[in-house]
């Protein structure tokens, strides 16, 4: 009766085991990974070159962002292996979506959910088609995506426009100076402006590559990457990180050269 007990008590491990191997299989099959998560176990990317990331950046901020979300919901844009949306969903949020445009991306954040039995509903989208969401949530997330695309001032447009309702988390790569200059809000044509100056806001077009990636178009300096915030109706609450930004949305006029360029409430294109 003793080793039949025993041989009970060995089975669970030898199913834990069996389970854990199979895991590493599906997460090694959906490999390489850029957020480097622990899964039963098991770490994602533990050769990341920047280490345990988006951990190691998550918390230089993690305490800025409401811990009980219990009936909010949280649009992840740009969510890649889901690393944010199930933080949000484990803070108790009621609803989570991430979008993405990479299936491969959207493949390890639906695994990484399954995994830790978290209901996050995981989209192909690009932030273009947004509109079709016909959604507002109460914490949008758009961290890491603004230099990828080669329209960054249209994404923050239609971000306001068409899903965003109280707070959002901003984050942009920089290059450039950190100093922001204090700017006149007019400057006569014939007169000098400060375009030189360092601190003025400066948007920096890469026509070929930056750090071997064809999807990095545009990095702003410090100044302008806060200049597209304001511009798009997002009033800067709390900079928590060298690059991170607490933002809550604001109500926008009209400006005389007519609305903001965004695709209509259908969500199609122009």
């Amino acid at each position: 009766m003793a080793e039949a007990n025993e041989a009970e008590q060995d089975t669970p491990d030898v199913v834990n085991t069996d389970s854990q191997t199979s895991i590493k299989s599906r997460i090694d099959g959906l490999g390489p990974w850029f957020h480097n998560m622990t899964l039963a176990g098991i770490r994602t990317a533990p050769n990341h070159f920047l280490g345990d990331y988006p951990e190691v950046k998550f918390e230089r901020f993690r305490n800025d962002i409401p811990h009980d979300l219990h009936g909010k919901t949280v649009l992840d844009i740009g969510c890649n292996g889901g690393f944010y949306s199930l933080e949000m969903k484990k803070r108790g949020a009621e609803r989570v979506v991430g979008i993405d445009t990479d299936e491969r991306y959207l493949s390890q954040a639906r695994l990484a959910a399954e995994i830790e039995e978290l209901d996050v509903e995981f989209l192909r989208m690009p932030v273009w088609d947004i509109a079709a969401l016909r959604e507002r949530f109460d914490l949008v997330i758009f961290m890491g995506v603004l230099y990828h695309l080669r329209h960054p001032l249209l994404a923050l447009d239609l971000i306001h426009e068409h899903v965003a309702k109280d707070m959002l988390l901003f984050q942009s790569l920089q290059r450039g100076s950190r100093e922001v200059a204090e700017l006149q809000t007019d400057y006569e044509f014939m007169a000098p402006a400060p375009f030189e100056e360092s601190g003025y806001p400066k948007l920096h077009f890469i026509e070929q590559r930056y750090s071997n990636d064809a999807t990095n178009w545009w990095i702003p300096n410090r100044a302008c990457a806060e200049a597209m915030l304001r511009s798009a109706g997002f009033r800067i609450e709390a900079q928590p990180e060298e690059e991170v930004y607490i933002c809550r949305y604001e109500e926008i006029t009209t400006p005389p050269d007519g609305p903001h360029c965004v695709y209509p409430a259908t969500g199609k294109k122009l």
